[in-house]
């Protein structure tokens, strides 16, 4: 078990949005949260990020493991810098009057004297061509797809071992949403841990190995994506019937 949520409550000021929920990320998987909006998705990805209020979570109670070991008191930074955990976040967060190439070198600060950094750019730029072509441009000009493209190169960049996604397809037309899944099967296939939180079931399940399912904060249902896909009361709340 690579990553575990054991228990956890979290909220923001007064209000707890996430009550107790479990579950587990196996090295090499992928594995979506999916639920309705204020199911506690997005508060259960920042809360493991370790990221602080007020735009994030306070974490009331409960543990949050990587290999076995506590994070709950490690520095967000170090979430990414030494536990290789990224973030991409809902609404993408770039840096929009910075290039496509700024906003990717960014991400590597910590890694300055790392000599792989400029083969892990080709990478990015051999995952998303589209970003080759425009890495001069400013990154608030890229459409859509590009900047979503774009925030998860920057995120790959910081040579992360687990990769958070919130809402990847959002705002994506659907070819470009199809483009972006592929992706992230790609990048699994070549060893990455992924953990997605998406609001179009029915493309995170035919993605992911495993998934659960939140409502009002907690897991109401968790299996397989196969079983959760045919599930009938998963279908009828999730799937469109």
């Amino acid at each position: 078990m690579l990553l575990s949520v054991e228990n956890l409550y979290a909220g923001y000021g007064n209000v707890e949005a996430i009550h107790g929920i479990t579950f587990h990320v196996n090295k090499g998987e992928i594995v979506t949260l999916i639920g309705a909006n204020g199911a506690g998705k997005s508060t259960t990805l920042k809360a493991i990020m370790r990221l602080q209020p007020p735009e994030a979570p306070r974490l009331i109670k409960g543990d949050i493991k990587l290999n076995g070991n506590s994070i709950v008191d490690v520095k967000p930074h170090m979430v990414v810098n030494r536990l290789r955990m990224a973030l991409v976040p809902e609404g993408r967060h770039i840096f929009g009057n910075l290039s496509v190439m700024e906003n990717l070198v960014i991400a590597t600060w910590n890694r300055r004297k790392d000599p792989h950094v400029h083969r892990d750019m080709g990478r990015i730029f051999e995952l998303f061509p589209r970003l080759a072509e425009r890495r001069t441009q400013r990154a608030d000009t890229l459409s859509g797809g590009e900047q979503q493209m774009l925030a998860v190169g920057r995120a790959l960049m910081t040579n992360c071992e687990i990769l958070l996604l919130d809402e990847p397809s959002m705002g994506l037309a659907p070819l470009l949403m199809h483009e972006m899944f592929r992706t992230l099967s790609e990048l699994n296939k070549q060893g990455l841990t992924i953990v997605v939180v998406e609001q179009n079931a029915h493309l995170a399940l035919k993605t992911a190995h495993r998934g659960y399912v939140l409502d009002t904060g907690q897991v109401v249902a968790e299996g397989p994506s196969e079983k959760l896909a045919t599930d009938p009361e998963v279908r009828k709340a999730y799937l469109g019937g």
